[in-house]
């Protein structure tokens, strides 16, 4: 769950009008929630306490641990006033439950010694009361969860599979240009570690207000963008930065959008990229957002992949989201009226030459036809 508290004021700019801000966090918040749905994060206790601030994780390390040494510190002080350790220095032939224990401070000091393990020798129990055995026990293991609980927190939190996806990086802008004689919406992304994503895989959605055919008006209807790369769209070979491109075709949503009309386009272009972290094998999801204005119609990404004379492969992130002006066709239908009339005159060239060839008999043009005479008889007897 994403909130806009805490949130920086450059990064607060960047998320009005976006449901997903550059970085991957979700810009929504719930209003207006039953009070009995509040107990369900407590049910959760785990999830939580992993998805909590880092503040909120430290605090509460610090409260747990000063908290239960006090809690016990109240019954160790119990324990010795109600044997009458505290006056016992003045007392001839008394039996004392716990050595040295005259206070509230010598009872917190006994407490945090006994559940830390420390154990100075100025204070312990004299074994002659059974009350202090069974909470000493109980101290024991209640100082064993503790410890157990926060380091599995702190664990969890550094270990968290949207840390891995910080070192995942898309360009700041979408391009759309020609690339093999298609019109493609492209990006970016690039693997900033050494380390393989295994098994990523590539797609998108398009976040956009529509009104359906009875009139109902869908906020943030989503349709499926899909993106592929030279190689294909599963399994990809994630050990460089990638231009993933997307297709704009009849079958697209981008496809009734031209270079005049993209800029005053109101949708939310979500990529999200998967793959499993192949020093954790823990699965991670990187996304990111681009609105229209975010789009580059008539632009091509600079190259960025060079090789030294020593054989090794340089990729310049300075020109990573960096691009130049190409030229491009107005929008996808134009294109793909120009294509379909350009074809239509290539078939009836071919069909004209057909015609051609059939009036003169020639099926092969290698062939050449020439006159042949008959000879005269010319033998001498």
């Amino acid at each position: 769950i994403c909130s806009l508290i805490g949130t920086p004021r450059f990064l607060f700019n960047l998320m009005i009008g976006r449901l997903v801000t550059k970085d991957g966090r979700c810009n929504i918040e719930f209003g207006k929630r039953e009070p009995g749905n509040h107990l369900a994060y407590l049910v959760d206790m785990w999830t939580t306490f992993v998805e909590i601030r880092w503040r909120f994780v430290l605090l509460l390390f610090v409260a747990s641990f000063i908290g239960s040494w006090f809690i016990f510190s109240l019954l160790w002080y119990w324990i010795a006033r109600s044997n009458g350790d505290m006056s016992a220095p003045r007392r001839t032939n008394h039996t004392m439950c716990i050595a040295n224990v005259n206070s509230l401070t010598t009872a917190f000091l006994y407490s945090l010694e006994t559940q830390t393990t420390i154990g100075y020798g100025g204070r312990a129990p004299t074994g002659q009361c059974a009350g202090t055995v069974a909470v000493i026990i109980l101290q024991s293991m209640v100082g064993v969860f503790i410890n157990s609980f926060m380091c599995g927190v702190i664990l969890a939190k550094i270990s968290l599979p949207k840390r891995r996806a910080k070192t995942v990086s898309f360009s700041d802008t979408a391009v759309i240009c020609l690339k093999n004689g298609k019109l493609c919406l492209q990006i970016r992304v690039a693997n900033l570690r050494k380390t393989l994503l295994i098994g990523s895989q590539i797609y998108g959605k398009l976040l956009k207000t529509t009104t359906t055919s009875d009139g109902e008006t869908l906020i943030l209807d989503q349709l499926d963008i899909h993106f592929t790369v030279d190689a294909g769209k599963d399994n990809l070979f994630f050990i460089c930065p990638l231009t993933l491109y997307h297709v704009i075709d009849r079958a697209s949503p981008f496809y009734e959008i031209s270079a005049d009309t993209l800029p005053h386009q109101d949708f939310e272009l979500v990529v999200f990229l998967d793959g499993t972290a192949e020093s954790t094998s823990s699965v991670c999801q990187v996304r990111t957002s681009y609105t229209p204005q975010e789009m580059q119609w008539g632009h091509s990404f600079l190259p960025i992949i060079s090789r030294t004379k020593t054989g090794k492969y340089c990729v310049d992130f300075s020109n990573f989201s960096k691009s130049v002006q190409v030229a491009t066709p107005h929008c996808a239908r134009c294109f793909e009226g120009k294509a379909d009339a350009e074809l239509q005159i290539h078939n009836q060239h071919k069909k004209d030459n057909r015609k051609n060839q059939q009036k003169i008999g020639i099926h092969n043009l290698a062939f050449q036809g020439t006159d042949v005479h008959d000879a005269a008889d010319v033998t001498k007897m």
